[in-house]
């Protein structure tokens, strides 16, 4: 059923591919000719290899949901650079998110709900403290958050607990087509063991939003936010086909149940494009 009705959540481990220079440009050939500057702008081949695989990830995504030859695909970006599907009719909100850090790039969609995915690498600071470290980021977390991330436990339990957070905060502001000058101090979460997790919005519970915490291994996590359409930020409304859903909809979409990621090789990406 899920599977039917366009939720997807796909994630490719990059570190097990490797290209040569030929491979690499032949998967890039796949792609529209407009997509290649943005993955040739990186210097580091990593960065190179974790944008090109996200783009990947959307054009086999849309082509394998909604059966839309490669070639008529058009994606296209908000002013903030979230990406949407243009001329989509198949479901009016069909929207996708992607995100990559560390070893996973990862694509996340739903065919009502908002949807925002993001995914982080705990990685160890260095040269600072990991007190230090998430000094840096105090002004984007609220007092209650600061305080659940300071008792964790140990340092290296401290800095799970503040990826968390991280990893939802950002989450939620991609699911609405936020830039990065949204204020996270304005979002709070509350949660029962990382279960159950709920979002204040300027001290207001919203209602309208679920969120979930994944351990994809032992470094790193990703979250998922859906949410109501109603709550996309202005330009990205403008490219979603209606923001008016029936409160069973959005319930029967909220209540689902969340799904373990499916994992992907590169070749099989670029064999369901070919």
């Amino acid at each position: 059923m899920e599977e039917e009705a366009g939720v997807r959540r796909w994630l490719v481990d990059i570190t097990r591919w490797r290209p040569s220079p030929g491979q690499f440009d032949a998967a890039a050939a796949l792609l529209p000719s407009h997509e290649r500057p943005a993955i040739a702008r990186f210097v580091k081949e990593d960065d190179r290899k974790r944008a090109l695989v996200s783009r990947l990830l959307q054009y086999s995504l849309v082509h394998h949901v909604l059966r839309i030859p490669l070639h008529q695909i058009n994606i296209c970006r908000t002013p903030e650079g979230k990406p949407y599907l243009k001329d989509c009719s198949a479901f009016p909100n069909f929207n996708f998110n992607t995100s990559h850090q560390g070893d996973y790039v990862g694509i996340a969609s739903e065919p009502i709900c908002l949807v925002g995915l993001d995914i982080v690498s705990i990685s160890k600071p260095q040269g600072e403290t990991t007190t230090e470290f998430i000094s840096n980021f105090s002004s984007y977390l609220t007092d209650h958050e600061w305080n659940c991330i300071l008792h964790a436990g140990t340092s290296s339990e401290v800095l799970t607990e503040f990826y968390r957070y991280w990893c939802l905060k950002e989450a939620f502001v991609k699911a609405m087509g936020a830039g990065v000058g949204f204020g996270l101090h304005r979002l709070e979460f509350h949660h029962e063991h990382w279960t159950d997790i709920s979002i204040h919005i300027d001290g207001e519970v919203a209602k309208k939003w679920r969120f979930w915490l994944f351990k994809l291994d032992e470094m790193h996590l990703a979250s998922i936010a859906k949410g109501h359409p109603e709550d996309a930020v202005s330009s990205y409304k403008t490219a979603l086909s209606t923001v008016s859903v029936t409160k069973e909809q959005l319930n029967s979409a909220l209540e689902s149940p969340e799904e373990a990621f499916t994992l992907w090789t590169v070749e099989q990406l670029t064999e369901s494009l070919e």
